[in-house]
């Protein structure tokens, strides 16, 4: 039997689905059952211990009803799963092949039952030929071969359904997953841009940094960061391209405002700030501060 799913891939999958609903372990190997039409269900020894380990990483926590324990995806479940998106629209098309593989065997190993049914039915009707009752026992014998042939032919048509509707969503995923990360990348250089216009115009050291970083005119650069100032504006426009949207605005704008302080932190430690330098980057920061409250102000 060829494996269901390759080294790690379950692990995702059951994050995928627990962010579809809180669930408890037996509907979790029910729903796996069912997305492979019947042709695969893992044992509560698969399934279990993976639900554990996914909760001492804390990308699950559980609680307690009935006497059950039922499984949510955390915070960081989610941010795992936005991260692996890619890859989880391969997993679609993972499952899809699977299921065709498994639809192959049984097709394979009912072929095979069928052609020694038809042998045994041979052999038994010419050793019962003189024996009295031969019509009615080759008349069952028949009625088996229908029956297996009616099996096979259903389990073929349940394979291609399921193969399809695993393309299908693989499909609508990796559009999903491309439609996100377009979004959250025009968003990120949109705020860019406002900062950028914003430490341009009230210029001074601060002013310098946010150009370099951000691609834009710089104003008062000092001398030693010409070097730097040039380098910043060559990548500004993929500036913290590397951040993939999370799903969440919130968490990922928490995130850019990190990267960015990160930056200034690093400059300033690395070229020196002096007491008149701070206080002027207090007033652009409070420039900047006015200017996203009213990026962020609910607007008519």
């Amino acid at each position: 039997m060829p494996p269901v799913f390759a080294h790690g891939r379950l692990r995702l999958y059951l994050l995928k689905l627990l962010d579809e609903a809180p669930r408890h372990g037996y509907e979790v190997i029910r729903l796996l059952e069912e997305r492979f039409q019947g042709l695969y269900a893992p044992s509560a020894g698969t399934v279990y211990p993976r639900l554990s380990k996914l909760e001492a990483e804390g990308l699950v926590t559980h609680a307690t009803e009935g006497g059950r324990k039922v499984y949510s995806i955390t915070e960081a479940g989610r941010a795992e799963l936005a991260d692996r998106s890619g890859e989880l629209a391969d997993l679609e098309l993972e499952i899809r092949d699977s299921v065709t593989e498994l639809a192959a065997e049984i097709r394979s190993d009912v072929r095979g039952a069928a052609g020694d049914l038809r042998r045994e039915l041979r052999a038994a009707a010419t050793a019962s030929a003189t024996q009295v009752g031969e019509e009615d026992s080759w008349k069952a014998a028949k009625e088996e071969l229908r029956k297996a042939r009616q099996e096979w032919k259903e389990q073929a048509r349940r394979a291609k359904d399921e193969s399809r509707r695993a393309r299908e969503e693989a499909q609508a995923a990796r559009r999903q997953a491309k439609e996100a990360q377009d979004r959250a990348r025009e968003e990120v250089q949109r705020i860019a841009g406002q900062l950028q216009e914003q430490f341009a115009r009230s210029g001074g050291v601060l002013g310098s940094l946010a150009g370099a970083w951000l691609g834009g005119p710089a104003t008062a650069t000092p001398p030693a960061a010409d070097a730097d100032a040039d380098a910043g504006a060559d990548r500004a426009p993929g500036w913290a391209a590397d951040l993939a949207p999370t799903g969440d605005p919130a968490r990922d704008l928490d995130r850019l405002l990190d990267r960015f302080r990160d930056e200034v932190r690093d400059a300033a430690r690395d070229r020196g700030v002096s007491a008149a330098q701070v206080a002027e980057a207090r007033d652009h920061l409070a420039a900047a501060a006015a200017r996203l409250g009213t990026t962020f102000a609910p607007r008519p």
